[in-house]
């Protein structure tokens, strides 16, 4: 039996496209599924005349394949994953190499790493971001382990990436779960990208009064721009214009307004909380998915709870372009504030993320993949130290030029009771990084007040502490 070069462990959406992505690409591929009936199912339909060789044991899977044997777990991330390495271990050989392509928390890619290359095996915990299309045709690929790990894998991951004028959408991230780690702040960008469009939408749907029709037409205009061009704002414009079937209404008129969600965003709030770095953009996207949960007692409130009633009577077509500003800047603050978090996860762990790197990664097949991401893979290129984006001088230019539209946006939204914390919470973010003095030195004399935590004095040296008996003066 011909040997097969690469193997895909779980035919769920993302699973099957991959696996057909990396056959495509000239890989003969084995795959095998838990349930035997979707292999079945998946090799009667979508792999008929393809290089794929069915496996309806691990066992036979394994032996399917040429070694150094590369297999790709494609399973629930947690612990599925898990379960899975443990039924393979017995079954492979050293040399041979686990790639686990979901969305997996980094502590536990750390974990399944050390446990793994100990035994004499590889792993790569890889970020696979795209979507059911990105799967198919190219996603965008974070790989994090051993570099011989990536060495041994990039002739297959290079032409299964997306490919962007400057290379495929792939680069070796670090070591560990470096791989899993810029994968979920991607996921919480991705999160507060979805959360700032959907503001933009309430406020120029519920504040501006335009039609679906008429929101159809502005984000297909803003997605031609240099600013905004980018994968969720098209889609964003398609899913306007898309009438239900059954009904003839806009389809978005009649989706329950509940958001779900996976865990990335969560995982990303958490550990920023960790390392001690603020990424208010994402903590409000992931609030106002849980608020959205509360739909029922949200009804119950809207009868007893009454906001502001009067609508805007401005000039609604000067107004739209100031809400693209508001959304460009917030949408700024939520990138650099992801990039802050994996430059502080990285010296922290030991990653040395590249962070241009990622930046042109992103570019093609994710689904945060904007245009402005070319601007800042270069800001970071100029000044590999950059502590923030929004210091980098075309951005700082930016969002100085557009601030004031992004205030006029918050104070309508604000005067007509609608929501936009995503927004609030990006230019809080600004405000907060661009000014010398908080209203935290009062903070600190609470705290020495009622818990002796002591402070420092801005006369003198930095790393002084101080305590005072408030109660005795």
């Amino acid at each position: 039996m011909t040997k097969r070069t690469f193997g895909v462990i779980g035919l769920a959406v993302m699973g099957e496209n991959l696996a057909l992505n990396v056959e495509s690409r000239g890989f003969p591929i084995a795959v095998y599924n838990r349930t035997a009936s979707k292999t079945e199912e998946f090799m009667a339909t979508r792999a008929q005349g393809r290089d794929v060789k069915a496996a309806y044991s691990l066992e036979d899977f394994v032996q399917a394949l040429e070694r150094p044997r590369k297999i790709l777990v494609m399973v629930k991330a947690g612990g599925p994953v898990d379960a899975v390495i443990e039924q393979l271990k017995p079954l492979l050989e050293p040399g041979d190499m686990i790639i686990d392509g979901g969305n997996s928390l980094y502590e536990d890619t750390e974990r399944r790493t050390k446990d793994l290359e100990s035994t004499g095996l590889g792993f790569v915990g890889m970020g696979v971001s795209g979507g059911e299309e990105g799967a198919l045709h190219g996603p965008s690929l974070m790989p994090g382990g051993t570099p011989a790990a990536y060495q041994e894998l990039e002739p297959i991951l290079t032409k299964i990436a997306a490919q962007v004028d400057d290379g495929p959408c792939v680069t070796f991230v670090g070591p560990g779960g470096a791989g899993h780690y810029v994968k979920m702040v991607h996921n919480g960008i991705e999160y507060g990208d979805m959360q700032l469009i959907a503001e933009a939408y309430d406020v120029l749907k519920s504040g501006l009064g335009l039609s679906n029709d008429q929101l159809q037409a502005v984000f297909q205009a803003w997605n031609q721009t240099e600013e905004l061009n980018s994968f969720l704002i098209e889609i964003t414009a398609d899913i306007f214009g898309y009438i239900d079937p059954d009904t003839q209404q806009s389809l978005i008129d009649l989706i329950l307004d509940s958001a779900g969600q996976k865990g990335t965003g969560r995982w990303t709030v958490v550990s920023s909380l960790d390392l001690g770095v603020p990424i208010p953009t994402m903590y409000a996207a992931v609030n106002a998915r849980v608020m959205s949960a509360y739909k029922n007692e949200r009804v119950a409130a809207s009868q007893a709870l009454t906001g502001p009633s009067h609508t805007y009577s401005g000039d609604v077509e000067a107004f739209i372009p100031k809400v693209r500003d508001a959304l460009y800047c917030s949408k700024m603050c939520s990138y650099a504030q992801g990039m802050a978090l994996i430059a502080k996860a990285s010296a922290e762990f030991g990653y040395q993320v590249n962070l241009p790197e990622i930046a042109r990664i992103w570019k093609g097949g994710c689904i945060i993949r904007a245009g402005f991401l070319d601007k800042i893979k270069q800001a970071f290129q100029d000044n590999p130290s950059l502590p923030n984006l929004l210091l980098a001088p075309e951005f700082k230019q930016s969002i100085l030029d557009r601030q004031g539209a992004w205030r006029e946006v918050l104070i309508l939204a604000n005067e007509l009771g609608i929501p936009v914390p995503a927004f609030s919470a990006s230019l809080d973010y600004f405000d907060s990084y661009r000014r010398a003095s908080l209203p935290q030195n009062l903070t600190q004399a609470q705290r020495d007040y009622f818990g002796a935590h002591t402070y420092e004095r801005t006369d003198r040296p930095r790393g002084e502490f101080f305590h005072t008996e408030w109660l005795s003066s």
